[in-house]
Order: C-alpha cells, then structure tokens, then sequence
C-alpha cells in the first residue's frame, strides 16, 4: 500500500489515536497533508478535537479516581502537580481553555485538574472548547505551515540551476585552495 493511500484510509485515525496522547506534532502533519489534499481540514480538525477532548477527559478521571496515590509513586507528575495546584487555585478558568498550550504541563494536567476539585461538568464544558480552539489554532497552522513550504520550495525551484551552480563554483575553489597549499 502506497503512502498517499496509507494516509487517506488511516489519516484522520492516526490524528484522532495522536491526539488522544499528546498531538502537537500529529496536529500540525495533518494540516500539512491537508494543504497538499490528501486529508481535509475540517476532517483534521475534527479529529483532534474528539481525540483530544477525549483523552483529556479519561485523564481527567483517571485524576479523580487514582490521583494521591500516583501522584505519590511518579516523581515527574508530581512536580507538574505542585506547580499546577497554584496555578488552578488562581487562574482556573483560563488553565483549563489553554493547558494545550503550555509545553511541559499538557499531558499533566488533566490528571491534576481531576484531582484538584474542579466539577467534572464544568471541566467537560471548558475541555471542550479548549479542544476546540487548540484543534483550529494548530490544524490551521499546520495548513499555513505546508503552504508556505509549497510556496518557498517552488519559488526557489526557478532558481536551482543558479544555487547548484554557485555550490559547485563554491566547492571547487575550495578544492583547489586545499590541494594548492
């Protein structure tokens, strides 16, 4: 099976599972293979929404149901913990819409939000259009992204012959000084 198959029978899968885990990157790919037409945008875009929403709401009960005690057992959660307890306390709201964007807390928070006290109804709802948000930013990026890159690559397609020239020009009066001393 062909890449360009591969990714139009299991693209937006691939999005969904990515973005269920973490998603950055996978996000960002997808608008990518939008702009070049093997997936949609809004395909893409909807996608990680589920997939992110979702992974971010069992997270989040994973952070109600287990939470002190993993939290006692791994180090590293329990650093991001401590750091977002204050934060949650403060800025709770706005935590919740943009946990998405702060690298190094992403996949932490959820599961701190779960255990902090947050209503598990107004988490849904915030969650949601977090997701919402991060799944356009990021996916539309993605898109600008592999356009800009389509645009720069054929904008210097024009000029190839020069570049490649002046590199060989380049490597051989280097050559020539190498072998002259």
């Amino acid at each position: 099976m062909s890449l360009v198959r591969l990714i139009h029978v299991y693209g937006y899968l691939a999005i969904l599972i990515g973005c269920f885990l973490e998603g950055e990157t996978i996000l960002l790919l997808g608008g990518v293979a939008a702009e070049q037409g093997y997936l949609s945008l809004p395909g893409v875009i909807a996608a990680a929404f589920i997939g992110s929403m979702s992974g971010d709401q069992l997270f989040f009960y994973i952070g109600r149901r287990y939470g002190p005690g993993l939290i006692e057992r791994k180090p590293r959660l329990k650093k991001a913990a401590v750091r977002l307890q204050g934060w949650i306390e403060s800025y709770q709201t706005s935590l919740v819409l943009g946990f998405r964007f702060l690298y190094g807390l992403r996949s932490a928070a959820p599961f701190v939000f779960g255990i902090s006290g947050i209503g598990r109804r107004r988490f849904a709802l915030l969650n949601a259009l977090g997701a919402a948000v991060w799944a356009v930013v990021l996916g539309y990026g993605g898109y600008l992204a592999g356009h800009v890159f389509v645009t720069a690559t054929a904008y210097f397609k024009h000029y190839e012959l020069a570049v490649l020239g002046f590199a060989a020009l380049g490597a051989g009066i280097w050559l020539m000084s190498r072998y002259r001393s």
